[in-house]
C-alpha cells in the first residue's frame, strides 16, 4: 500500500511539473521510442503529450508479471473529444513507442459513469496489419492512424 501511495505521489509530482501538449505541440514523441513500460518517466511524458492529455488524471504501470500493461485514467466529463478515436490514437502511439507493453486499459470518467476500453498489442497490430514497433517516425504513424479512423467498420471490428 505504501509503494502504491509513493508511486501515485511521484506520478502526481511529475504531472504537476509538466505542461500539456497544448503548450508543446512540437514535442518529438519518438524520443521515447524503445522505452519500457517500467520507465515511469517515459510513459508519463508520452501520455501527457497524446490526445486528451488535458483530461489525463493518472496511470498505473503493471510490471510485476508478464504480460505488462498500463492503465490510463481520464476525467472525460468536460471533454468534447471522441473517446474511440482517443483510445485508438493513444494506444497506437504507446504500442509503437513502448516496446514491452502488452495491453493498455483506458478508463474514462464520464458525466454518466465510467467507460473502459482494453486494447492489446497483438489485436491492434493485426488490425493495422503491421508491427507497430517497426514504425520509426511520427508522420508514418499519423498516416496509419488517420487512414484507419476513416473506416467505421474497421473501428467496430477492433472494439467488438
Amino acid at each position: 500500500m505504501v509503494k502504491f501511495l509513493l508511486l501515485s505521489l511521484l506520478v502526481m509530482f511529475l504531472l504537476s511539473g509538466c505542461n500539456l501538449n497544448s503548450n508543446h505541440p512540437n514535442v518529438d514523441l519518438f524520443q521515447y521510442k524503445d522505452s519500457y513500460v517500467g520507465d515511469n518517466s517515459a510513459v508519463v511524458n508520452t501520455v501527457i503529450h497524446l490526445q486528451g492529455a488535458k483530461h489525463f488524471s493518472g496511470l498505473e504501470l503493471k510490471t510485476k508479471a508478464e504480460p505488462y500493461g498500463i492503465i490510463i485514467k481520464y476525467d472525460w466529463s468536460e471533454s468534447e473529444l471522441n473517446v474511440i478515436e482517443t483510445v485508438i490514437y493513444n494506444a497506437t502511439y504507446l504500442f509503437a513507442l513502448i516496446q514491452n507493453v502488452d495491453w493498455i486499459t483506458f478508463h474514462f470518467e464520464m458525466v454518466d459513469g465510467m467507460e473502459e476500453y482494453k486494447i492489446n498489442r497483438e489485436d491492434l497490430q493485426a488490425w493495422y496489419g503491421i508491427d507497430l514497433s517497426e514504425i520509426d517516425n511520427e508522420d508514418r504513424l499519423q498516416e496509419l492512424i488517420q487512414k484507419s479512423l476513416e473506416d467505421e467498420k474497421k473501428i467496430n471490428q477492433l472494439l467488438n
